[in-house]
């Protein structure tokens, strides 16, 4: 294809086809044939007519926006107001030392355009504020990635995004840490080891009165290093507010593992797109068990066994399976303690207090019909049925019922 019929034929494809209607043309189905084959044609459509915003594009904000375009997202908003610097290309999607010293968010556009060109990409060079909320939020986002590092301005968003009922992902602390099969998906109540999760929480909560809700990428990890100070030279310490782009953002350096920023920002891709695409992904929860606690609990289930029906014969899980269902299935919460609300640390609260049950008392204690409760919660369960329960308690009936069958597809039972 030479130039001229290239441009032509961007042109048209920008003026005369939206949304699905891209997947229709040759190039671009055939760029995004492997999400095609693993959506389907109807998901990766709605990824395609989808409309995501990125605020934040360095280490974590550009992988992040750069895997989103290439899954074929149809328009993106990419906002930062900083510029790309020789030091921070150990961890940018696409940066080069070209780019230095040009606004992030142009930076990207630029690349963007040559990778996916059909994406309809509007880059804004400011600082996101209350000031700038309605500019940058209007238009109902599907998605708002939430990759900012500064506190004051990381809660103003989250609040703002809580407050206009959108979706948002936010990503906490990247820098300092090593290792990446610690990275999770949680509410924000349940992430730990991590001074702006928490500084986040407290002012979502204090100010707002936000106490959760809110997914987020963070690392179980502890930091390995600490923040260095602002010198120019070894005899030297100057002021570090004289070197800020915008007022009351650190400058202080953050020691920063490129591969663990970008790995943060595909796992906010991953999440955003599945999630677009309307395909089911069950991320793994954060419960602080050992070996040991799933044994008690197991235990404790053969005891029960005994003790109700006279012999633990109908028991048909092992430790592992045990491990599923309390971790997978119920979070390593009481059934009737669902909510992500108030989770937080109380989620790991000591099995002291649980205990696995059969739902159905008619059938084996298996992982499709086992539910973690309290003690005294454990008591009036074995004292009703399940048709009283439905009849009494239908949500609650539902959500059971919906966990279980879970657990049935993932054993194919």
């Amino acid at each position: 294809m030479n130039v001229g019929r290239g441009r032509k034929r961007l042109k048209d494809l920008r003026d005369g086809l939206a949304g699905s209607d891209l997947l229709t043309d040759e190039v671009v189905s055939e760029q995004l044939t492997r999400n095609i084959q693993f959506f389907g044609m109807e998901s990766q459509k709605k990824v395609t007519e989808s409309f995501v915003v990125v605020i934040g594009l360095g280490g974590v904000g550009s992988h992040a926006a750069s895997m989103l375009l290439r899954s074929g997202v149809g328009r993106l908003l990419l906002v930062d107001f900083d510029q790309v610097s020789l030091s921070s290309l150990n961890r940018h999607a696409v940066a080069t030392r070209e780019d230095v010293g040009i606004p992030k968010a142009i930076c990207l556009q630029k690349h963007f355009s040559a990778i996916y060109p059909e994406c309809q990409i509007e880059a804004k060079v400011q600082l996101y504020d209350a000031s700038s909320e309605e500019e940058i939020l209007s238009g109902n986002p599907d998605f708002v990635l939430d990759c900012i590092d500064n506190i004051d301005t990381k809660v103003a968003l989250l609040a703002a995004c809580v407050r206009r009922g959108l979706r948002v992902l936010s990503a906490t602390g990247a820098g300092a840490r090593a290792d990446p099969t610690r990275i999770r998906i949680a509410d924000l109540q349940e992430s730990s080891n991590d001074p702006l999760s928490r500084a986040v929480r407290y002012r979502l909560r204090k100010d707002y009165g936000i106490d959760g809700g809110i997914p987020v990428v963070f690392s179980l990890e502890k930091p390995k290093v600490k923040l260095l100070p602002f010198k120019i030279s070894a005899a030297e310490e100057e002021n570090p507010l004289d070197y800020q782009i915008v007022p009351g953002f650190r400058v202080r350096i953050i020691p920063v593992l490129g591969t663990i920023p970008a790995i943060f920002g595909q796992v906010m891709a991953s999440y955003v797109v599945t999630r677009l695409a309307g395909f089911s992904v069950q991320t793994e929860p954060v419960v602080n068990l050992d070996l040991d606690h799933y044994r008690i609990l197991h235990q404790r289930l053969l005891e029960h066994e005994e003790l109700i029906y006279g012999s633990a014969g109908q028991v048909l899980v092992d430790i592992e399976e045990i491990m599923y269902v309390v971790k997978e299935l119920w979070h390593g919460r009481s059934a009737r303690d669902q909510s992500q609300k108030g989770i937080g640390r109380k989620m790991w609260r000591s099995v002291n207090e649980l205990m696995l049950v059969r739902w159905d008392k008619s059938k084996p204690a298996t992982v499709s019909n086992l539910i973690l409760l309290k003690f005294i919660e454990a008591e009036q369960h074995e004292s009703t049925t399940i048709d009283r329960i439905r009849e009494e308690e239908p949500e609650f009936y539902s959500l059971v019922t919906r966990v279980l069958r879970r657990a049935e597809m993932d054993f194919a039972l």
